[in-house]
């Protein structure tokens, strides 16, 4: 840990929950935070496809539930908590097979009180998820079974067509959506910070992080300008989807973490930055900011 450092780098986190966390990570591996704030947790407006879940699992039309995230957990739990108390809701989650998509919704139905026949290892994609099925499909057999799926905030083709070719009887259940920060101002400052080639390095922890700076900077009618500079930053992606997002949009993955968690992204982030930022930009050294 004493070599890892960033010498003074500028390093951009579009973190929300974690901010102040991130932001002290950063310092204490000699980096300059600089954290804008990109996703809003909202609950839908209506909770149709919560209480609906909460009707079927109730009539045992519910052979599999799906957990993807621990927010997911907690979010589901709430929307249904008027027709479906917590005990009552831990205690029909216990009659039927739970798939976690690793340690956070584990963590999530463990307080809820819910045993987790299968936990999705890392990187906890959705096809680690596919490939865990396969492997356990003598034990949890999903042709013919009814799974409900909890998403989050977006809908998951790939794992929904996964399922459905493996035989599966699918229901998606959204119990809350992304929005962009109802302030916008530091995600429109990391965009002018990320043109002037203020920010050296980028930490995209999900794909909606990247999308929702893309977005401001459309409304900005600085995309273009973004695009083209962040050619001169070094990203680092949390995984394999977060990748995945970033080449759809010509943006080089310069670094992806061996552990989809933060302390690991930015840690290797600290080790690894300088160099690949010599490398970008063309620069006999870098070392600290006024070196860039």
């Amino acid at each position: 840990m004493a070599n890892i450092t960033f010498g003074g780098l500028c390093v951009l986190a579009l973190e929300s929950r974690r901010a102040r966390e991130i932001a002290k990570l950063i310092a204490n591996l000699g980096g300059v935070p600089i954290v804008a704030p990109s996703v809003r947790e909202v609950p839908l407006e209506s909770n149709r496809e919560a209480l609906e879940f909460a009707r079927r699992l109730a009539a045992g039309e519910v052979d599999m539930v799906i957990f993807t995230t621990g927010v997911g957990v907690k979010a589901l739990a709430s929307a249904v908590e008027k027709v479906c108390p917590r005990d009552e809701l831990s205690s029909r989650l216990n009659d039927v097979a739970v798939v976690a998509r690793g340690p956070k919704p584990t963590a999530a139905l463990k307080d809820l009180g819910v045993r987790v026949s299968l936990t999705v290892p890392e990187p906890n994609t959705w096809r680690d998820l596919l490939i865990l099925l396969d492997q356990s499909k003598n034990t949890f057999p999903i042709a013919g079974r009814r799974i409900a799926v909890q998403e989050y905030g977006v809908t998951n083709p790939e794992l929904s067509a996964g399922l459905q070719e493996r035989g599966a009887i699918v229901t998606l259940v959204n119990v809350y959506q992304w929005a962009l920060p109802e302030d916008l101002s530091p995600l429109q400052n990391a965009v002018e910070s990320i043109i002037s080639d203020n920010v050296h390095v980028l930490l995209v922890a999900s794909s909606v992080q990247i999308r929702h700076l893309y977005k401001v900077a459309e409304s900005m009618a600085r995309q273009r300008a973004l695009h083209e500079a962040l050619s001169r930053v070094v990203i680092a992606s949390i995984g394999p989807l977060t990748s995945e997002e970033l080449r759809s949009r010509s943006l080089s993955v310069d670094i992806e973490c061996t552990r989809p968690k933060m302390g690991f992204l930015v840690q290797e982030a600290a080790e690894k930055s300088a160099e690949i930022l010599r490398q970008k930009r063309g620069l006999n050294s870098v070392g600290t900011e006024d070196q860039i």
